[in-house]
């Protein structure tokens, strides 16, 4: 197995591509961004292999998101390659018009669900728009779903099918064998070893997503890998730690949530980001009040928050506690 560094400007930056090369059959694990530039370092990068575009037999993809699936459909295009993606993801890789229309109507409802002032919704609606380039040409592909197994490489490694939600509604992870009788997976943005994965906005299509997400890094945690492949950055030694790490993260944020609940009374999701993240700009004007939503909406569930015609609210009758429920 081989780790492809690419670059992307557009979001966290670094991304990875796995090569699993075999005699009868190549397999990529996502495949970047569609830029030119990335474009040109896979092929750079897949030439230092042996091989080209047209080599690629197969194409599993961790998730939706364009950093990931951008360049699908070039190489599907140039090789005919199987493409196989979650199917809660797989209508807006295919790039569905009915999907990406739905998906479009419920960020709006979300930003003003959130109390999005307009100049920033204009302005973040703006750079939405202009992404269609980079999620690249539609992609035909075959659905999977969670406990499938994947035979790649004429049959030679099996990629165990993890349904992993909350970054995404689809991301999941695939778990293979590694040296000496370990466990390991490549796991999309499930787990980073640098940033924690945005829940919340980076795909409203999630319901409760930040309950998701932590039922996703307590799968990941249980499932005693000894080392995990990340979307981004570097390989992650030990992933129950890092796990853990972001969980603990957060239920850090919740207890911040919560004070300036307590501090500044009732709140829209866009103003506790505000007291969260300060100013924000570019993706992250999505991302940081999704992210407060993400935790009001578990606040709530938990009955630790109310929502009220002012905002959310602490409740105060509630006996439940944050490290009860995070």
């Amino acid at each position: 197995m081989h780790a492809l560094k690419l670059g992307n400007a557009e979001f966290e930056g670094r991304n990875n591509a796995y090569l699993l090369q075999h005699t009868d059959e190549t397999t990529l694990i996502d495949t970047g961004i569609a830029t030119a530039e990335t474009d040109q370092q896979l092929r750079d990068h897949l030439a230092i292999h042996g091989h080209d575009f047209s080599d690629i037999d197969t194409i599993v993809l961790t998730h939706w998101h364009p950093d990931h699936t951008g360049l699908a459909g070039t190489i599907q295009h140039e090789s005919g390659a199987t493409v196989y993606v979650h199917e809660a993801d797989a209508p807006i890789v295919q790039q569905d018009e009915t999907a990406i229309t739905r998906l479009q109507a419920l960020q709006r409802e979300r930003f003003d669900e959130w109390g999005m002032p307009a100049e920033k919704r204009s302005e973040l609606r703006k750079r939405l728009d202009g992404s269609d380039a980079i999620a690249g040409d539609p992609v035909s592909v075959e659905t999977i779903t969670d406990g499938e197994v994947l035979e790649v490489g004429a049959g030679e490694i099996q990629l165990r099918v993890l349904h992993a939600p909350g970054h995404s509604a689809g991301l999941c992870c695939f778990e293979f064998d590694g040296a000496n009788d370990s466990s390991e997976a490549f796991v999309g943005d499930a787990l980073l070893p640098v940033y924690t994965p945005n829940v919340g906005g980076a795909d409203v299509r999630v319901d409760r997503p930040l309950e998701r997400y932590l039922d996703t890094l307590k799968m990941i945690s249980e499932r005693g890998y000894s080392r995990v492949w990340p979307g981004h950055r570097d390989v992650i030694d030990n992933p129950a730690e890092r796990a853990q790490f972001i969980i603990d993260h957060h239920r850090e944020r919740a207890e911040r949530v919560s004070r300036v609940l307590a501090e500044h009374g009732p709140a829209n999701a866009w103003e506790v980001s505000a007291h969260l993240f300060g100013d924000l700009e570019g993706i992250h004007v999505m991302h940081g009040p999704g992210e407060a939503y993400a935790h009001l909406d578990h606040l709530e569930h938990h009955n630790i928050v109310v929502s009220t015609p002012d905002g959310y609210a602490l409740r105060s009758d509630t006996e439940s506690t944050i490290d009860a429920v995070i």
